[in-house]
């Protein structure tokens, strides 16, 4: 029997640690390949590289073999699938991210839930999973070694559960974020928040005196019982379940009666 084939990317880059912590939980469940944008592309969304090429180099990285790509993390998992191995894989996790995304505004802009979602367009069930870190930690540490013991435990749970169940019916995606700072594993099936951050814009001037921009956001204080950001603020490993289909069905017949159709 062949070993099912596993494909690992993310949108902190092919060398973070956090796609190194992905490879040890992983590595020993199939053949695992290791496919990742060559730098930091985090918020990039589901964005494509359609108006340029795509280069990819072989690289070989404290022992782990991958494939950096000149592009985003959905470049990455298409050159996975349709260059690297050839077929579709039996799972695509994305991450280990540094950083929590949750809410809807982590799900259209994160690389790393884009890409897991890009991978179950194309036909293969796929675990987005994040941890928890500060603001400072997101961008000073991601290639820096750090704790991953929970995350990685969480992830080859969830790993072998889909090699060896599938996904449940109706699933394309599961997005999970762990805590930090807790031991024991708890999870807690949850929806996804509205908000994460309320959006700020802060101007400054450059040395000649033109304006220029930083977009920001202070994370809202209070988050709805049953959501992601509920259960990761209590220490609660947060599994969503996400569907590629956005359709609104429920609100179909009232699309209609709005419309007078």
């Amino acid at each position: 029997m062949s070993k099912p084939k596993i494909l690992i990317t993310n949108d902190d880059g092919i060398y973070s640690s956090g796609i190194r912590a992905s490879y040890e939980a992983l590595k020993d469940l199939g053949e695992v390949y290791v496919v990742a944008p060559a730098v930091q592309m985090s918020g990039v969304g589901r964005s494509m590289s359609i108006m340029e090429p795509i280069r990819v180099s072989h690289i070989v990285f404290n022992g782990m073999e991958g494939y950096a790509v000149d592009g985003t993390p959905t470049d990455s998992v298409v050159i996975g699938i349709f260059r690297v191995i050839g077929s579709l894989p039996d799972l695509v996790v994305s991450g280990i991210n540094m950083g929590e995304n949750v809410s809807t505004e982590s799900v259209t802009t994160s690389g790393t839930v884009c890409a897991a979602l890009e991978a179950a367009t194309q036909g293969s069930p796929a675990i987005a999973i994040s941890q928890q870190t500060s603001d400072f930690e997101k961008f000073e540490f991601v290639f820096k070694p750090a704790n991953y013991s929970l995350a990685k435990k969480v992830l080859r749970m969830l790993a072998k559960k889909v090699l060896e169940n599938g996904m449940p019916s109706g699933v394309d995606v599961l997005n999970v974020n762990v805590p930090a700072g807790v031991d024991k594993i708890e999870f807690e099936v949850t929806k996804l928040a509205r908000n994460l951050y309320k959006t700020r814009i802060e101007e400054r001037k450059d040395p000649r005196g033109r304006s220029y921009y930083w977009i920001n956001g202070v994370e809202v204080g209070i988050a709805e019982a049953g959501t992601d950001i509920y259960a990761l603020r209590r220490g609660k490993v947060s599994i969503t379940p996400i569907t590629v289909d956005m359709t609104a069905l429920s609100k179909l017949e009232t699309l209609k009666k709005w419309l007078s159709i």
